[in-house]
């Protein structure tokens, strides 16, 4: 049996978008050229502008396609720094990294990074934003919801006190992994800027955009033709477009039935584990995570371990710890929750998706606990 519980790094392309995309690839005209091939091309690109400014409630006016939220972002909050001139800013300890190294690389730059920690589950402490927010900020980018964990952010509490605290400061939130998965509206939010990615709701890689509201402004970090308003210049991907506006519009109709599907199974998930498994720790209040995202610290195992022998039984999932330059760094996510380092080693993420079935699930359950007993056993740390 091939089970994919690894949807917070990508989704399976639905079938629909694969549909639409093929449909686009035969409009070859550049959508910028003015003949007929061009304005075939430039509608394709319009339709998915509408497509998802209607999934946001925004207008199409305030959509700017990009290659995918790593760009979205970087967009949002460099592009946004060029039209002030104060240099103080604020970010979250647990942002996706296209967010927290971001922030690491305009610290060395000169600005003033404040980092606002978050509790045991994972959320922003409102308390210590309250006390890092100065006339002189000039950006907060909060992320709507965790990558690793799901924890959800409190975004449209905390706007009120930003507009108020520090009137002018750009707020921008990075929805790539909330999008599709939490019911919300960009006006609703009040948020400045909004980062979506397509290959996280059954789009393609390689598309995503960025939502500015109205007024506020935006400069580009490259430059070249007067493409997406002169924000964002390149030729349009118009077959990555249609994907990511395609799978906006399956987004919306199919929410509630996917959100409460995928709840269910979480539940099961989480309890099965519970049940079968000792000495584990769920990373994040259940409660208030994303409907398909769990956490699990297994203690007295190594993460990618579990994660190889896991793929031996054709179950795809990921860890919570990241392994770079040859060395094993617990996730800055964890670290920042407070969760042992050791723990923290031993974390997988389990993330579901809309085609998820109650049998894969039931499945991994069976699978799962004589592989962490066997880890255990050839564990140095197991008593």
């Amino acid at each position: 049996m091939k089970v994919y519980l690894d949807n917070n790094a990508t989704t399976p392309v639905a079938p629909e978008v694969m549909d639409e995309m093929a449909g686009a690839m035969k409009i070859f005209g550049n959508p910028s050229s003015l003949h007929q091939f061009g304005v075939r091309a430039r509608h394709i690109v319009e339709e998915a502008r509408s497509r998802l400014a209607a999934a946001l409630g925004c207008s199409e006016e305030e959509i700017i396609f990009t290659s995918g939220g790593t760009e979205s972002d970087n967009l949002a909050i460099r592009g946004a720094l060029k039209n002030t001139e104060k240099r103080h800013i604020i970010t979250s300890a647990v942002e996706h990294h296209a967010v927290h190294n971001t922030f690491n690389e305009l610290g060395k730059q000169g600005y003033e990074l404040s980092r606002i920690g978050v509790d045991s589950n994972g959320v922003l402490v409102a308390g210590e934003l309250e006390r890092a927010l100065r006339e002189d900020t000039a950006l907060v980018s909060v992320m709507l919801a965790n990558n690793e964990t799901g924890a959800v952010q409190p975004v449209r509490e905390i706007v009120p006190l930003i507009r108020e605290t520090s009137p002018g400061a750009v707020i921008h939130t990075d929805a790539v992994q909330a999008f599709g998965k939490l019911d919300f509206n960009v006006k609703d939010l009040g948020v400045d800027l909004l980062s979506v990615s397509a290959h996280k709701i059954n789009g393609p890689k390689g598309a995503g955009a960025l939502y500015i509201r109205k007024g506020v402004k935006v400069k580009h970090l490259v430059s070249g033709g007067h493409h997406e308003r002169n924000i964002r210049p390149g030729t349009e991907n118009v077959a990555g477009i249609a994907g990511l506006g395609k799978a906006a519009e399956l987004a919306v109709p199919l929410k509630a039935g996917v959100i409460e599907k995928m709840k269910s199974l979480k539940q099961r998930l989480i309890e099965g584990v519970r049940e079968k498994v000792d000495n584990i720790r769920v990373n994040g209040d259940p409660e208030n995570t994303l409907c398909n995202t769990v956490n699990i610290s297994f203690n007295n195992v190594e993460g990618e371990s579990v994660i190889m022998m896991l793929d031996m039984e054709g179950i795809a999932v990921s860890t919570g710890s990241a392994c770079t330059s040859g060395s094993l760094e617990p996730s800055h996510v964890l670290k920042a929750m407070g969760v042992d380092p050791v723990a923290a080693q031993g974390s997988i993420r389990f993330s579901m998706g809309k085609y998820t079935t109650e049998e894969e699930i039931e499945y991994l359950l069976e699978q799962l606990p004589p592989v962490i007993l066997r880890l255990r056993k050839m564990s140095p740390l197991e008593g």
